[in-house]
């Protein structure tokens, strides 16, 4: 049982079963999108527009008629694909980098080092709307710029933790009994690295959601062909002194998604820190006693 000790101490922890319980809903209803959803997401019904919330359409419709809970399942699927994308591109350009920056000779660290200082000075939305701009908005676009900008921050943050643990007596032994740098970084330096890498790898999930919808609020993101939560909020926005409730559905399901994946970054990170597993000890143990002169 010492071996998934982690996720006893991710699901006892309230903001891990929260960030948890979020991020399954969003990935089943992703997945149930894609056979069925109560509507078609993009079936115009000029007779139910702006119709309220009611049997037939439980969050309602919009001012062309189009069920609101149809379009945020089919959305969900782009939220899914957006994250998963640019949380694996990130990881491979973040990791990638740290590990150069970290187990190079002197002049190539130096080097990588300067680069990651200089791309990390383009904020993400900038990078996507100077692909967008010679590329044209399309959901690759907003994978591959936000993919690119938080591998950057993973680097940056993540190389500094490789250098410490570099210097550990367990990777020092490990160089000594002829491992290389590169099997040390995979069987010593990562896995002690990981929580910080966690973290960094969720807050960039959670970026690329709020990317995407902003980029498509603003017509650099998924073309209106797709479903997404930004663009039904674009679309909706107008209308928010008529029918303030419609655009509160996209923007609710945006703000529990990126605070589903901040949470259980936060609660992946404690619970997969060794040295925090060691103080706090096994799930439901009690404190160890003070002990007084």
């Amino acid at each position: 049982m010492r071996r998934f000790a982690w996720a006893q101490r991710l699901w006892g922890s309230g903001t891990g079963r929260f960030g948890v319980v979020v991020v399954l809903v969003i990935l089943v209803v992703a997945a149930v999108s894609l056979v069925w959803t109560p509507f078609d997401p993009q079936r115009v019904d000029v007779a139910n527009r702006w119709s309220g919330p009611d049997a037939a359409h439980l969050l309602g419709t919009d001012g062309s008629g189009r069920d609101i809970l149809s379009l945020l399942m089919a959305g969900a699927r782009t939220t899914v694909l957006v994250a998963v994308g640019a949380g694996v591109i990130a990881t491979v350009i973040g990791l990638l980098l740290a590990a150069l920056g970290a187990l190079t000779p002197r002049p190539v660290r130096e080097a990588v080092t300067v680069l990651v200082d200089v791309l990390i000075a383009f904020p993400v939305l900038l990078i996507a709307m100077m692909i967008s701009a010679v590329w044209g908005g399309s959901l690759l676009v907003v994978v591959v710029s936000v993919g690119i900008g938080f591998g950057v921050n993973i680097a940056r943050v993540t190389r500094p933790e490789l250098r410490r643990v570099l210097h550990s007596d367990f990777v020092l032994a490990g160089r000594a009994s002829g491992l290389t740098p590169w099997q040390n970084l995979w069987r010593h330096l990562l896995p002690n690295v990981a929580p910080v890498f966690i973290v960094q790898l969720s807050w960039g999930m959670a970026v690329a959601v709020l990317a995407e919808a902003g980029l498509s609020y603003l017509g650099f993101g998924a073309p209106v062909t797709e479903p997404s939560w930004g663009l039904l909020l674009a679309d909706l926005q107008r209308f928010i002194s008529v029918h303030p409730l419609s655009v509160v559905w996209p923007g609710l399901a945006i703000t529990l998604t990126v605070l589903g994946f901040n949470l259980l970054g936060d609660a992946l990170r404690d619970a997969t820190d060794p040295t925090l597993s060691r103080r706090v000890g096994p799930v439901g143990a009690e404190p160890p006693a003070a002990v007084t002169a």
